[in-house]
């Protein structure tokens, strides 16, 4: 038996149903009060909070005051990944209403990965980024492109302050929908923040659900080059 690692501690907090469905919400990026996380996972506040409690002692959720409440998150990027990873290889949830099929299909179009943009609109994003030399791909990892600095300056993003941080500026994220690439790292945090605050996204309460508007589409069009509507189209 390997000494370092109990993995199956870790399993035990996440075979749970309720539990996994709260961290599934946690990975909106968005901290949620216990309520909200109740509410998610379809139990009482009383066992919601039962539940919270043996994740925050695993380390895998956070827990900050607020108020009279408590904010919950995911506890770490790290946390983040390591659950992404496991959406690869878990089977689909059964869809058993025209509700279910409309949640997947929005999830698969644009969701929140953690703290960055994924899904269909997320995937599209970051090719685009490659393919107008703002990125570079080599060898599956990301860097900087030629134009990138001067063009994410001119977007509002203060890549010295993003350098400076603890994380990676770039790196790909494997996208559990798309198989296939979005930026992820301070840059795709970010991003994924200025396209908030531009309203060109939109997010509700206790989902990973992204909108994108029309302000948003329009943007992402005269900025890379991005119709939605014939990817949606193609989708």
């Amino acid at each position: 038996m390997d000494p370092d690692a109990d993995l199956a501690a870790v399993a035990s907090l996440i075979a749970d149903r309720h539990r996994a469905q709260m961290l599934l919400t946690l990975l909106g990026g968005t901290p949620q009060s216990g309520s909200a996380l109740a509410e998610a996972a379809g139990i009482s506040r009383s066992l919601a909070s039962a539940h919270l409690k043996k994740l925050v002692a695993g380390g895998l959720v956070h827990a900050r005051p607020s108020g009279r409440q408590q904010l919950y998150s995911v506890a770490s990027e790290s946390v983040a990944d390591a659950l992404e990873i496991l959406i690869l290889i878990a089977p689909a949830s059964k869809v058993r209403s025209l509700t279910d099929a409309t949640r997947v299909r929005s999830l698969r179009w644009a969701r929140m990965c953690y703290d960055h943009l994924a899904g269909a609109v997320g995937v599209c994003v970051t090719e685009a980024l490659i393919a107008r030399g703002l990125l570079d791909e080599e060898d599956g990892t990301y860097r900087m492109g030629a134009s990138g600095a001067a063009e994410f300056g001119r977007f509002g993003i203060d890549l010295g302050r993003l350098e400076h941080g603890t994380r990676p500026l770039v790196r790909p994220c494997l996208d559990w929908s798309e198989r296939r690439y979005h930026l992820a790292g301070s840059l795709g945090a970010a991003l994924t923040a200025a396209y908030a605050e531009r309203r060109w996204t939109a997010t509700r309460e206790a989902s990973r659900i992204v909108t994108v508007t029309e302000a948003g589409q329009a943007g992402l069009r005269d900025w890379l080059g991005i119709d939605l509507a014939e990817l949606r189209a193609a989708a």
